[in-house]
Order: C-alpha cells, then sequence, then structure tokens
C-alpha cells in the first residue's frame, strides 16, 4: 500500500489522525524524501544519453608534462569535435541535457581545474575560434597568484562563454584532515569559495569539482545538499544517464595522453554501465593490500571473452560469473597496492558493434602522503 492509498483510506472513513498515524505518515514523508533525493543522483539506468568529459590544466606550457597539453594538440581536439558534428556543452549544461527529452546526441564537455594563465592566453583563444564553451574551476586562494589567472582575466573568460566551478578555496588534501575536521573544512571552504566568486563575479557556481579528484562518501553528500548539479572527479570513464551526479568521471588530458589518436579513442568511447558497485567508497587503508572490487553489469552484445581489466603498477586478476543477463565481475591486484595513495582500476570490453566501453574505480590512501 502507498502513502497515498493510505491517506485516501483514512479520509475516506473520515478517520480522524491519531498520535500513532501522524508520527507513521512523518516517517513515510521522510523515508520517501530521503529515497527521492538520493534517486535524484542518478537520472535513470534504461536512459541511453552519454556524455564524454574531459578535463585540462594547462596549456601550451611544457615546464609541466603531466597536466600540459600542446597547443597543437588541443587545436586538433577542438576541431575533431567540430568535425564530428559532437554537441560541446558546460558541465551543468551536460547535466540538463542528461535529465532532459532531448534527443540523444554525440555530446563533450571540456572542463579544465585550477585557472592557470596558460588557458586564458592559450586555451580560451582556441575555444573561442571554434566557438565552443567549457567549464573552468577555480580554487580562489590563488587566483592572482604568479601563474594564476586573476579575477579580470576569470570575468572575461566568464564573458567568452566559460562557465565557473567551484574548486574549493585552498585546494587542500581534504582526505588528509582528521574525520572532526575534514567535513567542516571542506563544507566551510565550498561556502567560502561561493561567497568570493559572488562578489567579483556575481553568482554562484553551480557545479563542483574536487581537488586531486579526492573525495569520500561523506563529501559527495556535502556537495549534494550544499544544492550542486554535479561535480567531477578525476578517474576516467564515461558520464551516463546512471552516473552518481556527485562524482562524475573525466578523461585526464596531457602531453602523454593528448595525441588525436588517444583522443579519438576517448571520443568515441561508451560507458559501461554498472548496476552495482562494491565497496562504494573509494577509500583504501594500509590494511587493504590488494582491494577487491566487485560490479554488476549488462551482459547485452558485449564480448566478454575481450573483456580487459587494468591496474596501475600490478597485473589484474579477475574472476567472471554470469546470471541471466547480469555479469558479475571481480577484480583484484597481484601485488599490492595500498603504498602508492592513488591507483585506478579500469575495465574496458568491447561490443559484437565494435564499440567500446570503459568503466573505472579510483582508490585512495590518505595514509600516503
Amino acid at each position: 500500500m502507498t502513502i497515498f492509498n493510505w491517506i485516501h483510506g483514512l479520509l475516506r472513513k473520515n478517520k480522524p489522525f491519531s498520535m500513532t498515524n501522524l508520527i507513521y505518515l512523518l516517517l513515510l514523508l521522510v523515508a520517501c524524501q530521503a529515497k527521492s533525493e538520493k534517486q535524484a543522483r542518478i537520472v535513470s539506468f534504461d536512459n541511453d544519453k552519454e556524455v564524454i568529459s574531459f578535463i585540462y590544466h594547462r596549456f601550451g606550457d611544457g615546464r609541466y608534462p603531466s597536466t600540459n597539453v600542446s597547443l597543437e594538440d588541443f587545436k586538433a581536439h577542438l576541431q575533431y569535435l567540430k568535425s564530428n558534428d559532437f554537441q560541446v556543452l558546460t558541465f551543468s549544461e551536460a547535466i540538463s541535457y542528461l535529465q532532459s527529452d532531448e534527443p540523444n546526441q554525440k555530446t563533450a564537455v571540456i572542463t579544465i581545474d585550477d585557472g592557470y594563465k596558460s588557458f586564458y592566453e592559450n586555451g580560451l583563444p582556441l575555444l573561442k575560434q571554434y566557438d565552443f564553451p567549457a567549464t573552468l574551476f577555480i580554487n580562489t586562494e590563488t587566483v592572482g597568484d604568479a601563474d594564476y589567472m586573476d579575477w579580470k582575466s576569470v570575468k572575461d573568460a566568464v564573458n567568452q562563454g566559460i562557465e565557473i566551478g567551484n574548486h574549493t578555496h585552498s585546494h587542500a588534501y581534504f582526505l588528509n584532515k582528521p574525520e572532526e575536521q575534514r567535513y567542516v573544512n571542506f563544507k566551510n571552504e565550498i561556502l567560502q569559495t561561493q561567497e568570493i566568486i559572488e562578489k567579483h563575479l556575481g553568482f554562484t557556481p553551480e557545479v563542483f569539482a574536487y581537488p586531486f579528484g579526492e573525495f569520500d562518501l561523506k563529501m559527495t553528500d556535502i556537495v549534494e545538499k550544499l544544492g550542486f548539479k554535479g561535480a567531477a572527479a578525476q578517474n576516467s570513464g564515461v558520464i551516463y544517464s546512471g552516473t552518481d551526479l556527485m562524482q562524475c568521471p573525466r578523461f585526464p588530458m596531457s602531453e602523454l595522453y593528448s595525441d588525436i589518436d588517444k583522443f579519438k579513442s576517448k571520443a568515441l568511447m561508451n560507458a559501461l554501465k554498472v548496476m552495482e558497485k562494491k565497496p562504494t567508497s573509494p577509500l583504501v587503508g594500509n590494511t587493504m593490500n590488494t582491494p577487491t572490487l566487485d560490479i554488476k553489469f549488462r551482459k547485452g552484445n558485449l564480448q566478454l571473452s575481450q573483456l580487459q581489466c587494468f591496474i596501475q603498477g600490478t597485473e589484474c586478476e579477475i574472476k567472471q560469473s554470469i546470471d541471466g543477463g547480469t555479469v558479475t565481475l571481480q577484480a583484484s591486484p597481484k601485488s599490492p597496492i595500498n603504498k602508492k595513495r592513488r591507483t585506478l582500476y579500469t575495465i574496458t570490453v568491447p561490443d559484437k558493434d565494435g564499440k567500446w566501453h570503459w568503466f573505472s574505480h579510483l582508490w585512495v590512501n590518505p595514509v600516503v602522503k
């Protein structure tokens, strides 16, 4: 019996609400609200829409190859998206697209973290040339510092179609903080950043990005309760309608991964639509030497014999089982991973049409500095 049928029955019988009935009603309303809020983070597993999101940092700045892309490569990326009729949206627009009744389109999002000068000087002119929007996540403490954009540059970027997102004030390693401080500091910095951005730009951001892509589940809840439409992580993958919108994956672009062939392979990637993941937490402690990741997904027309598993720094052991149309997969490392701060497990598998599907899970060990 639904809550609505129960209330209707009481009213139809002309029965007054007793204290017991009132308490029961309040409990039901709270439960429905909690369920509704949780469902809001996932659009629908049956919706086929997907979004490819890329993360950039520096442009044409060879001093930092691990976070830099050459201008030649970036221009090639933009030309590929233009020539192949991709719909290029801001991060918040992409979330609205996933939640809408708009027809499916090839959709890409360009995001930039940290607000370095090289974006304003080198990346933004190319975006303007191709008439593409992008989302810039800024940490407000460094705005105006030697290597960063100042507020005048940020405001000019906004006037040229760039969305601004919240990246906290200090860009700290929040997972390094004790729990009694972590969540208070994290929330306060987000609010502080909202206030500073509103002071300088006249609005507050709708989207958020976790510094270093690191978070725990309580941090995702904080971001959601503060009213953000979505939050960007840094593990690779494809955003789709079954993605938790508070931890959206992005493909990193750097000198190692940004040649046009590698970019094309990511732009054409599809989501491996995972229905269930255990554990849900990204945290791994010193006692978890070889953590196992369990995922479930629909078999569909996937060619499971060609499924691949990659774990940074070691080999991957996998176990598969099929129950009806559901695949259960376990992935674990052959050697310990707990000596590294961040380790990515990546699963890829082609389907019978030759399209590749991708899923990744990022483990973080905060004990490793």
